[in-house]
């Protein structure tokens, strides 16, 4: 099974066609997941595309099938959202307080194509700590070899950040992709999902017979300072990577990110990281590995006499096996580790165990279990265990 057609997949658009009808196994990093219909909203997408079906004198494009039921000039909208939450507990000293049952997060969004050639996506976090925007942009998706995207959106950095949370099944993100792909970003960055506002080209190139694609290639110029925020420096971030696919279902990447970020303090750090990736993904076997490096201080380490008490190094690195099990079940298994000062004696590792529960594509449950060795705390303190059990709805 390709990338695109499992479970848990990341692009807008799942196959496209060129003249020959031949599948392009294309666009793996697009979007951030699939934004499907739910048990409620598929209805109200069907009622407008019948709709907008019986008003238009042409209900499809000669060529490219655009997925969905359109008028001359507009896709029918597609409306979708879901909520997350679950339990969680922690024996890790001084974290019991936060045990209990949470909700992780509730979106919405909507989702189409405008003239056949662009695409668009608005996405809303309803809950937590506030309404806010997660996502906006247009694309413009004519060639799948050269594609122009705008607005706000997923950097440009990892093979896990582009993975909506409702189609990530590896139990937990890595921890380099939560301190260094602009998560919850170790140089003190408000936590955007991984967000930031610019302009990105991409594009598939040398297409193969069985369809899937040898070459990816991505690049972004945004403002440095995550969702919701305008510029605070005159400088751009610069983030790329380029993916060779030598088989159906294998893909090695290196990815690059340089440029800065300016602090509510005032303080301006600079941002400069690599990282290197395999993933492999067929027949429902998942396999993903990574490793990052960042040099840059963060704001929060500023000593107020121009220096900072970090020593601006941090790297990291992770393996996540998916094992398919049956139909409706997938479990994962995963080591991850980091190194917030790129330093043995601040390793922190983490041993997982996350079965994925796929009752319907709507509907999963997934519990996780997790060993925890932090040296970063005292020596009796150190090894901790983590207990969770999400459930996501989409509704």
């Amino acid at each position: 099974m390709s990338l695109l057609a499992a479970p848990c997949v990341m692009a807008d658009e799942v196959d496209e066609f060129v003249n020959d009808n031949t599948p392009i196994d294309n666009e793996f990093l697009t979007n951030e997941s699939n934004h499907e219909g739910g048990f409620l909203t598929d209805f109200l997408n069907e009622a407008i595309s019948k709709e907008m079906e019986s008003a238009a004198s042409d209900a499809t494009y000669d060529g490219m099938e655009v997925g969905r039921k359109v008028t001359d000039y507009v896709s029918a909208p597609k409306f979708g959202g879901y909520y997350m939450s679950g339990y969680y507990y922690s024996s890790k000293e001084g974290a019991h307080s936060g045990d209990g049952f949470k909700q992780k997060n509730a979106r919405m969004y909507v989702s189409g194509t405008i003239l056949k050639d662009f695409s668009y996506l608005v996405q809303v976090q309803l809950t937590n700590a506030a309404f806010h925007m997660k996502d906006y942009w247009l694309e413009w998706k004519k060639y799948p070899e050269f594609q122009i995207k705008g607005g706000q959106f997923i950097r440009v950095f990892g093979y896990e950040n582009p993975y909506n949370p409702f189609e990530y099944h590896d139990g937990a993100y890595a921890q380099i992709t939560q301190k260094l792909c602009g998560q919850a970003d170790y140089v003190g960055e408000d936590n955007g999902g991984g967000r930031d506002k610019g302009i990105q080209i991409q594009g598939d190139l040398f297409p193969a017979k069985d369809g899937h694609r040898f070459l990816h290639y991505q690049f972004m110029v945004s403002n440095g300072q995550t969702i919701n925020s305008a510029d605070k420096n005159s400088q751009k971030d610069l983030s790329g990577m380029i993916a060779i696919q030598p088989i159906q279902g294998l893909r090695i990447a290196a990815w690059g990110w340089t440029g800065n970020f300016t602090g509510s303090n005032g303080v301006t750090v600079d941002r400069d990281r690599y990282m290197f990736s395999i993933f492999y993904d067929k027949d429902d076997w998942t396999f993903r590995t990574e490793y990052a490096h960042s040099t840059g201080h963060s704001v929060l380490a500023a000593d107020g006499k121009g220096g900072f008490t970090d020593n601006g190094k941090q790297q990291g690195w992770y393996a996540a096996l998916g094992i398919p099990c049956n139909p409706w079940l997938k479990t994962w298994l995963k080591y991850d580790a980091y190194e917030k000062d790129a330093s043995a004696s601040t390793l922190c590792s983490i041993y997982s165990v996350a079965p994925n529960i796929q009752l319907h594509k709507n509907l999963w449950f997934q519990p996780r279990v997790a060993y925890v060795h932090d040296r970063n705390l005292t020596s009796d303190n150190r090894n901790y265990c983590e207990l969770s059990c999400e459930v996501g709805v989409r509704f």
